[in-house]
């Protein structure tokens, strides 16, 4: 990757940080109509204290940045944790050395038998790209039969939008697809012009408009932890609290494990859906091969 692809991603990730701030939010006088939502690039640089000349390059991607000028701009564009963290990943990466992912991670025998051993706690291992690479039988009776899917399509993201029964699935389609377009960009902000990535990117912009709206916002969040609500077609609504655990032998890979409280109504549908899972007419295999 040539380091001036990687300065346009930062000058990108700037430009649609702007467009949602306007002037009365920053304390600025409204200056008559605009062309375009947002801030000005030389109503950006007086906050920050710098010149328009400098800020209109790094939007450009003709200027690496400073640390003092990223943390100016992370203050003027009201950047939240996870924003700033991509900012800093982004600008940090001017002597970039590309990291040459695989086309997909391996999964070592190990993990798939913690998986495995997980019998009431659903489970599925995923890459940065949302692959998902691995999942136990619980996994697979919560969201989908993974094991059906071509692996060149098991892609979390893609699925959220090819799977009308996906779509069912989350009470808040939106939100979460939402979620999960920025936490890949997230988790690729020192391989965003990845090709495998730019492949999926690519495929779902020309095919799913709000795929290719949602990733033109530059929106960025860590998988870390959560809750969501199912609608589920064997055992009904389920509330379910998420975390993505990081796999140690390969980083770029994380566990998602989905837990409900004991004794509550969701507790006891994981329970109901295990002994439906554990039919053997109906048994989903964990394994990807």
């Amino acid at each position: 990757m040539k380091r001036d692809d990687h300065r346009n991603e930062l000058g990108d990730f700037l430009k649609a940080r702007r467009a949602e701030l306007t002037p009365a939010a920053v304390g600025l006088p409204d200056g008559g109509p605009r062309r375009v939502a947002g801030l000005r690039r030389e109503e950006v640089a007086v906050l920050a204290a710098i010149s328009t000349d400098y800020y209109s390059r790094l939007e450009q991607g003709r200027m690496p940045a400073s640390p003092a000028v990223l943390a100016s701009l992370a203050q003027v564009l009201r950047l939240d944790d996870d924003q700033r963290d991509y900012l800093y990943e982004l600008a940090a990466k001017d002597e970039y050395r590309p990291h040459r992912r695989p086309p997909r991670p391996r999964v070592q025998a190990q993990l798939q038998r913690m998986l495995d051993d997980m019998a009431h706690t659903p489970a599925f291992v995923i890459g940065p790209r949302t692959e998902v690479v691995a999942w136990n039988a619980m996994g697979a009776a919560l969201i989908t039969d993974f094991g059906k899917i071509p692996e060149k399509h098991r892609y979390y993201i893609r699925m959220l939008f090819a799977d009308p029964a996906m779509r069912r699935l989350y009470a808040d389609w939106e939100g979460i697809t939402r979620l999960a377009i920025a936490q890949m960009r997230m988790h690729n902000a020192n391989n965003p012009t990845d090709a495998k990535l730019a492949e999926l990117v690519g495929e779902l912009s020309v095919h799913e408009p709000q795929f290719r709206q949602w990733w033109a916002d530059h929106h960025v969040a860590t998988r870390g932890t959560g809750t969501k609500h199912l609608r589920h077609p064997v055992v009904g609504d389920l509330h379910l609290d998420w975390n993505a655990v990081t796999w140690a032998a390969d980083p770029d890979l994380q566990i998602i494990v989905w837990t409900a409280q004991p004794g509550s109504p969701t507790h006891d549908a994981l329970r109901l859906l295990a002994a439906w899972a554990a039919d053997p007419a109906r048994a989903v295999s964990g394994s990807p091969s």
